[in-house]
């Protein structure tokens, strides 16, 4: 018969120590995004179905360029913090570890690719 204490079965299962920055980060890029985002579709939707020439002068412009860079760096930040919860708590194992970096890899080169697209159509 053996004894274990309460602190000898818990032992393994406590704290990462990464929680509550993690619930931080995600609310601050949620309140980010709650301000970014209207403004991306006001900027966006106002240009929409124009010419090539007109997208690239009105995208010339700094406040355009700036408030979609940063939605999408932000989006794609906040993407990656969820879906990387999501795997934490739904996949165990090495899979675990793949997917992670599959997903790190492909938002943030995701993220560059739309960074870079703003940056050729703003230059």
């Amino acid at each position: 018969m053996a004894y274990m204490t309460d602190r000898k079965r818990a032992n393994g299962w406590g704290s990462a120590k990464s929680g509550t920055m993690h619930h931080w980060s995600m609310t601050v890029s949620s309140v980010a995004l709650v301000i970014l985002v209207p403004l991306f579709i006001f900027t966006f939707g106002s240009i929409l179905g124009s010419s090539y020439e007109e997208v690239t002068a009105y995208y010339s412009r700094p406040f355009p360029a700036i408030v979609a860079a940063l939605t999408i760096l932000v989006g794609f930040k906040h993407f990656n913090s969820g879906f990387q919860t999501l795997i934490e708590d739904y996949v165990h194992g090495p899979m675990e570890k793949v997917l992670i970096i599959g997903m790190t890899c492909l938002s943030y080169g995701a993220a560059a690719t739309g960074i870079f697209a703003i940056a050729r159509l703003a230059l």
